[in-house]
């Protein structure tokens, strides 16, 4: 402690002096010549290539894999010329990148739910933050940068560096960046020599003035956790382009409003592609400068929904003096959200969100989490009836928001700011003007490079941070930057500025006396409920029932999805699941509250996960009189022709006769009596009728033949 106080002396002797306040140190300072954040895309050369994975373009060098590295404990003890040229570095070791610290043998990982991680030795003094433990990686690498991007703008991306980064190219420093839930971009072309050996230098600390704004309920790693790259730009080209894929005529018809940001001069040639890559809409606009704004009306498109989630491209081509530049291929998905009469309408449908908030968590990885484990991870949720995920508490990789695109999830998309650990009264950063710009930037950085994706139907600020100025500025700012969907905060309860009420572990009667007050005209969706640890879940049918009963009142999302423990070796060298406390008596810990999901870290499904899929099901079946069943189709844009019902007569539990209704014609929201001919039962024991709906093809993740609702009638 007499080495913090010290510092932090220091610090304020040098401020008093004049000398300027480090940037990782500075909460009005999130980025230096960082690029602006665009939407997510990547520019191909060619539209053969944009039918391809980036990483196969000519326009993409990873830098993914073995850097040299170098960890010091304390951030005083931090090497400060490693960024020149002929420093030896001979002695440092290897990490991979993508890859965290703590999985890799420098330090140990540490989970806390609220309260920073260094909560045991260092008081809350926002934005200074502790220099003993405060660890540091400083990475070093030689990259060939290819001679034919000579002439073109070369970005670096470095996909979520935790808790920031400060870069430097060939000696030369390039810039700075925090938010370590987002992309930092830099230009570097002024710094490189195409056709050579290029040094890269960075430098990321464990914590910095940001980290105030990252006390989610997670572990607590550090380093670079997605992929990072190179990639060349024309001098002439798209900088950003958005699209809002908009329903009119009582959605009925597609309006697919264009907004495209011009650097230099060319032409532009917009194209809509439907799923067998066939074109159907096509536009040119000419010598394209600064902002241009096009709006295609499309006759009648497929509507996309997590049920039917049918998918367009946009290919934008822009070109000059008859060459092509660049080619950029955007999801688009035709789809209305709106809220009116206190529900959340997706189409007109005021759709229940059956949904589950999920961290970014791999057992092995961290925060480094693969392609195949988040496929894994849909069809799981799939499997288990959520159609809704919300991203917490942060913005995930790029990749996922493509996959809920694709597959069909609604996606509650949140920014990454949690300022917990200080509290929601007078200490929190929600009144702290010295953090205005980091929560306005934060959530414009988010909703700028999210902005194109469908399943995304709602913002979320942030959350468990307070409420004040900072967040009613930020409602206001994203309402302006996006009319097109609903904005929630958790913290704003009924009165402040959310669009959607969205309490966490509201209980029964307070959701009931809600669902009834005509008062309340914002629709009731709990952002968290369902507390999923342990032997959990027995209380969630009667949630259900209060759902499926009261309109404005549309579901939640539990926590959480996945078990948060990550697998490591005991002092025995047994393989555990490591949660907090396993590591070390001295860091703070919350010991085995990371686990509370409905699935294991390995992806296996806990006991209660049935439960959850046995009370989210979307078909619901009860007796209708002697060998009658009525079946109420609780989907909202599709009829049940796409499963076929199987059932089973059981006398005491032994299987006595079966039967299939292949066509089942029940239209969405709508009931109908089928007749199940199982013929006569006994007068004594138990007769049971087992009844199971199962796929007929394959839908999306899930195989044909998989059982999507059961029930079993007396």
């Amino acid at each position: 402690m007499k080495k913090i106080t010290a510092t932090c002396l220091l610090a304020a002797v040098a401020l008093a002096a004049g000398a300027k306040t480090p940037e990782w140190l500075d909460p009005e300072v999130n980025a230096v010549n960082r690029a602006p954040m665009h939407s997510s895309y990547f520019a191909f050369e060619s539209v053969e290539d944009s039918n391809g994975d980036k990483a196969s373009s000519d326009n993409y060098v990873s830098l993914n894999g073995k850097w040299k590295f170098n960890w010091v404990a304390d951030a005083d003890k931090r090497p400060t010329d490693f960024w020149k040229v002929n420093y030896d570095d001979s002695s440092w070791g290897q990490i991979n990148v993508p890859g965290m610290w703590e999985l890799n043998g420098y330090g140990d990982p540490i989970y806390v739910n609220t309260g920073y991680a260094w909560r045991n030795h260092f008081k809350n003094n926002p934005p200074q933050v502790p220099e003993k433990d405060n660890h540091v990686g400083t990475y070093r690498k030689e990259i060939e940068i290819p001679a034919d991007w000579k002439g073109k703008d070369v970005i670096a991306h470095f996909g979520s560096a935790t808790s920031n980064i400060s870069l430097w190219v060939n000696g030369k420093y390039v810039g700075y960046g925090e938010d370590s839930k987002l992309e930092n971009e830099f230009d570097i072309t002024p710094y490189i020599r195409p056709g050579q050996k290029n040094l890269i230098t960075f430098q990321i600390f464990r914590w910095c003035d940001g980290t105030y704004l990252e006390d989610q309920d997670f572990f607590r790693f550090s380093g670079l956790a997605r992929d990072s790259y190179l990639y060349a730009r024309s001098k002439n080209r798209i900088q950003d382009i958005r699209v809002n894929a908009d329903l009119t005529d009582d959605y009925r018809d597609g309006k697919l409003g264009v907004d495209i940001d011009v650097k230099g001069s060319g032409n532009i040639t917009l194209e809509l592609l439907n799923a067998d890559n066939k074109v159907i809409k096509a536009e040119t606009i000419n010598n394209a400068k600064g902002n241009v704004k096009r709006t295609l009306d499309i006759p009648n498109p497929l509507k996309w929904s997590a049920e039917i989630p049918n998918l367009y491209t946009l290919r934008a081509t822009f070109s000059k003096n008859g060459k092509t530049l660049e080619v950029i291929p955007v999801n688009v998905g035709f789809r209305k959200i709106e809220i009116k009469n206190s529900q959340l309408l997706v189409n007109g449908q005021p759709v229940l969100f059956k949904g589950a908030d999920r961290h970014e968590l791999d057992p092995d990885g961290g925060y480094v989490v693969s392609l195949d484990r988040m496929l894994q991870d849909i069809q799981l949720m799939k499997e288990l009836n959520i159609n809704a995920v919300r991203t917490c508490h942060y913005p995930d990789d790029a990749l996922w928001y493509d996959l809920c695109d694709k597959y069909g999830i609604y996606v509650v998309a949140e920014a990454n700011i949690e300022s917990h650990g200080m509290g929601y009264d007078k200490e929190t950063l929600a009144k702290n003007p010295a953090y205005a710009k980091a929560h306005l930037e934060r959530n414009q950085r988010h909703v700028q490079r999210n902005f194109n994706h469908p399943s995304i139907i709602v913002w979320s600020l942030g959350n468990e941070a307070g409420y004040g100025p900072n967040f009613e500025a930020a409602y206001d700012m994203v309402k302006a930057m996006d009319n097109s969907r609903p904005v929630q905060y958790e913290q704003a309860r009924i009165d402040g500025k959310t669009d959607i009420f969205c309490p966490m572990y509201y209980p029964y009667e307070h959701s009931e006396r809600y669902s009834q007050n005509d008062n309340y005209n914002k629709p009731l969706i709990q952002c968290e409920y369902a507390h999923a640890m342990g032997n959990s879940q027995g209380g969630f049918k009667e949630y259900w029932d209060l759902i499926r009963k009261y309109p404005k009142y549309q579901g939640g999302y539990i926590w959480d999805f996945v078990d948060q423990s990550i697998r490591w070796k005991d002092k025995n060298g047994t393989t555990i699941w490591a949660y907090g406390g396993d590591f070390n008596d001295y860091d703070a810990s919350d010991q085995n509250f990371c686990d509370n999901g409905l699935i294991s870290p390995d992806r296996i499904p806990n006991p209660h996960a049935y439960e959850v899929a046995r009370i989210q099901q979307n078909i619901l079946t009860s007796a209708a009189g002697e060998g009658k069943v009525s079946i109420f189709n609780e989907n909202f844009f599709r009829d049940l022709s796409y499963v076929t019902l199987s059932w089973t007569l059981l006398d005491n539990g032994v299987p006595v006769k079966t039967g299939v209704i292949e066509n089942l014609d029940v239209a969405p929201q709508k009931s109908r009596e089928y007749a199940i001919n199982y013929g006569p039962i006994g007068s004594t024991g138990e007769w049971l009728l087992n009844i199971d709906y199962s796929t007929k093809e394959r839908e999306g993740l899930l195989p044909a033949g998989f059982v999507v609702a059961q029930e079993q009638i007396v």
